[in-house]
């Protein structure tokens, strides 16, 4: 009985001691099978790629120790990197090794010889040659491989190449409806009711012989709503001289204002109604926020405009503005960027253009064919977008993934 308790407490003493036993004895370490290096590719030969299969004995507890000479039969004495054995595999490097499942059995490590000899010039072309260590506590077991790379730079990322194929496919797309848009001046696009609305906004104004009022947002010429808004006045401002109306222009920023000058100027004498524009008529009234919303709302109330725009980017005075303008019973069109505001102008004006709609009223407006192209192109791409993901989403349901790698960009 006592030799049977005895065996039992050997055995439990073995069970739970005998690896840490084990460990401290080189042998106990199984280094793994292969090691190579290789120039990491599409880079600009600044690194070193590392790898080697995982070995048995992959723990926190276990170091891999990579050490670098510049000779093959030399000491390998400096050290590059250290690090856990279980960390740093091929799934980090998805540009490299794609994405397979088995990468998770591979080690990967990339080393950069500037950084290593801390910035001293190599000669070109340097052969560099790695050798393999393992370590727990005082054992030290190296490879007898030693992998050996030169590092040297990539005229092509091939891994861009999806980038490129799509920018061919989309320029293709886009000099396609151009040239369509040329040869077809009524070519359709979708509809956008706020720009159906300016005819209409107009009319109204000139047969009630009241100002058309257009409000700027309070960014700078810089901000592309801005911008946008400058394009839209313009094709606003071309109608106006047509129908013999009387167009107002707001501003709080003198460029905005100089800018604006220049394009109602522009637009009356395409009109060929050059004495009809009147400088006044585009003006300053505040360059800080209340005060600027103070004075549009005294204008707006004082000469009762049948038809107001507030085209830009704005802040907490949208709310403020479209709720005087919608007192005066004047047709309001609003266009802005400012998601924040969007709601303030939904629920206050007769239409809003939202978001993207305000880059594309231009092209809807003009007519022009390379603004036309360019915008059903945009379209075209959208529903193409659109498709691939719910064509995405399907086949994620069911485990396949291909499709999302597809349009990663490394």
């Amino acid at each position: 009985m006592i030799l049977i308790k005895n065996v039992l407490v050997v055995s439990i003493i073995l069970t739970f001691f005998s690896p840490k036993l084990f460990a401290q004895s080189p042998n106990f370490l199984i280094p793994p099978t292969e090691f190579k290096a290789f120039d990491t590719p599409n880079d600009a030969g600044e690194t070193i790629s590392l790898t080697w299969p995982v070995s048995p004995n992959d723990s926190p507890d276990v170091f891999y120790v990579v050490y670098i000479d510049r000779d093959k039969n030399g000491t390998f004495e400096k050290e590059v990197i250290r690090i856990k054995s279980n960390t740093s595999y091929r799934t980090s490097a998805p540009e490299i090794y794609g994405y397979k499942k088995k990468n998770s059995n591979y080690h990967y490590v990339q080393i950069f010889p500037k950084k290593v000899y801390n910035g001293e010039t190599l000669p070109k072309k340097q052969t560099l040659y790695f050798k393999l260590a393992m370590v727990s506590d005082d054992t030290k077991v190296f490879l007898d491989t030693i992998a050996s790379a030169t590092a040297h730079g990539n005229l092509i990322h091939t891994k861009k190449i999806n980038n490129f194929v799509i920018m061919i496919i989309v320029s293709a797309v886009i000099l396609y409806f151009i040239v369509h848009a040329r040869r077809n001046p009524n070519m359709f696009l979708r509809k956008i009711g706020g720009l159906d609305a300016v005819d209409e906004a107009l009319g109204r104004a000139t047969e009630m012989g009241k100002p058309v009022l257009f409000v700027h947002g309070l960014t700078s010429m810089g901000s592309i709503s801005t911008i946008a808004a400058i394009s839209i006045l313009g094709r606003i401002a071309r109608k106006i001289a047509d129908y013999d109306a009387n167009l107002k222009v707001v501003n709080n920023d003198p460029i905005v204002m100089s800018v604006s000058q220049e394009v109602v100027k522009e637009s009356y004498l395409e009109a060929g109604r050059p004495d009809a524009y009147n400088s006044d008529n585009v003006f300053l009234v505040a360059s800080e926020q209340f005060p600027y919303v103070a004075a549009v709302g005294g204008i707006m109330t004082r000469e009762k405009p049948a038809a107001n725009f507030f085209i830009g980017y704005f802040y907490a005075e949208a709310l403020i503005l479209a709720e005087t303008g919608a007192t005066t019973g004047a047709i309001q069109i609003a266009g802005t960027d400012a998601y924040t505001q969007l709601p303030f102008f939904i629920t206050t004006c007769d239409y809003t253009l939202i978001g993207e709609e305000l880059y594309a009223a231009s092209a809807y407006l003009s007519r022009e064919p390379m603004l036309m192209g360019t915008l059903r192109a945009q379209d075209v791409g959208k529903g193409l977008l659109i498709i691939i993901l719910v064509l995405g989403t399907i086949l994620a349901s069911f485990g396949l993934t291909f499709i999302t790698h597809l349009f990663e960009a490394f």
